[in-house]
């Protein structure tokens, strides 16, 4: 199984520590938060990474290296000195990918199995791709996805309706084809792709149970140091 870290953003919300250190290697719970986040991946059966890095890239790349040490293999996927954003990113990647493989994000922890929704991808020739999601209700960001428990209904950031009751919960297990079909050094998003699948139910869903962890802000990132600091585990 093979997973793709978006990891180049800018991280503006955890400035000024982001001006000189990537997100991604951020202390949590006394280890860059990089380091949890692929042994996670690893748990899970993933030993395939690649890594889209843009700003900051030579810290994390001189810190996970081929990534051995933390039970994976990482390669690299430089973003260049223009931003081309989430699905942009991944398309400049696209002599790395696997026909399948799971996005997910330099600022996500998730305790799920992240290797469900490639499962679930593999078991249906009917979608292009699988969205972990999860009944936020508002809880911990706002919600932005309607599901029937198969299907992404729809998706929509920035929506209040009370029918978006669950959220992206930041891993999706898609097909390379989709990729491979945009533009090569367009930038574009991934959530207006997975906005289009949805709307074309091509987008089946996998219902995550437990709440997701992320490094995005700062309050973010003190919930997932207490919850790493209680455990002795990825």
């Amino acid at each position: 199984m093979q997973a793709v870290i978006l990891a180049g953003g800018l991280a503006t919300r955890m400035r000024p520590r982001t001006l000189t250190v990537p997100k991604s290697m951020l202390e949590v719970a006394g280890r860059p938060f990089v380091d949890w986040q692929l042994e996670r991946l690893g748990a899970c059966g993933v030993r395939d990474v690649v890594m889209c890095v843009a700003h900051l890239a030579e810290q994390i790349e001189a810190h996970v290296g081929d990534g051995a040490h933390l039970g994976v293999r990482v390669r690299w996927a430089h973003e260049g000195p223009r931003l081309l954003g989430t699905a942009g990113a991944i398309r400049a990647a696209l002599e790395l990918l696997e026909p399948t493989f799971l996005v997910t994000y330099g600022d996500s922890y998730l305790p799920f199995d992240y290797g469900e929704p490639l499962r679930i991808l593999a078991e249906h020739d009917d979608c292009d791709a699988v969205m972990a999601v999860y009944k936020n209700d508002g809880a911990w960001d706002a919600s932005n996805v309607v599901t029937d428990g198969t299907w992404v209904v729809r998706y929509e950031k920035g929506q209040s309706a009370p029918a978006f009751d669950h959220i992206d919960y930041g891993a999706t297990a898609v097909r390379r084809e989709l990729l491979a079909a945009l533009p090569a050094g367009e930038a574009r998003g991934f959530d207006a792709i997975q906005r289009d699948l949805s709307r074309r139910k091509r987008l089946r869903a996998c219902i995550a149970r437990e709440r997701f962890f992320e490094i995005g802000s700062p309050d973010g990132l003190a919930a997932l140091d207490r919850h790493l600091s209680t455990r002795v585990s990825p």
